[in-house]
């Protein structure tokens, strides 16, 4: 697997260790006039230690950041330990939709807000995702390549996937999907590619 999503360490973090499923994504700069799209259904979880994540997550999320980030790899490397799968998505057109989520992830109510207000299109995305613990933790170098606003990159290095464990169970997994489906259940639901 080469395909990689660049998100931020903490939140990686959380959806490492099964604290949330959801992904939130507006979109980077140079994502172009579209903005965001769910490209890849697999992928390689990329964490970046970019802007003001520890004052853009709730409280607990805080703590988890001053706990983690003495660990966190200097800045010429990255390190790789989980990937995802896209379970389910949907393009939320209403802020409205995007507060049904609230508990469901570590975003505070206001970075959610803003990403949302943020560009001229008033929408944001929420995907679904199920992780899995590689095997084997992979440190890279952090290649000039994968810097820029952007959201998917891809790996000059081939990382295996074989032998990922699921970081919740099966019925873990189902109970947060389900959480998601319900509190969005009136936003159509999406595949990739369309």
């Amino acid at each position: 697997m080469r395909t990689a999503f660049k998100e931020w360490a903490i939140v990686v973090d959380a959806l490492g260790h099964s604290e949330q499923i959801i992904i939130l994504r507006k979109g980077g700069i140079s994502e172009g006039r579209d903005g965001f799209k769910v490209e890849h259904e697999r992928f390689l979880l990329f964490p970046t230690l970019f802007h003001q994540q520890r004052e853009s997550v709730i409280e607990s999320a805080q703590a988890r950041y001053d706990e983690i980030s003495q660990s966190f790899p200097k800045s010429d490397r990255v390190r790789i330990e989980f990937y995802a799968e896209v379970i389910d998505w949907r393009e939320l057109s209403s802020l409205k939709d995007a507060e049904r989520l609230r508990g469901q992830h570590i975003w505070r109510d206001e970075v959610i807000a803003e990403r949302f207000e943020w560009g001229r299109k008033k929408e944001i995305y929420a995907m679904a995702v199920r992780v899995w613990r590689l095997a084997e933790v992979c440190e890279l170098p952090v290649r000039d390549s994968y810097g820029g606003c952007k959201s998917w990159i891809e790996l000059e290095e081939n990382i295996s996937s074989g032998g990922a464990q699921s970081v919740l169970s099966n019925g873990q997994f189902e109970g947060k999907l389900e959480a998601f489906r319900t509190a969005l259940q009136s936003v159509a639901q999406l595949k990739a590619g369309t």
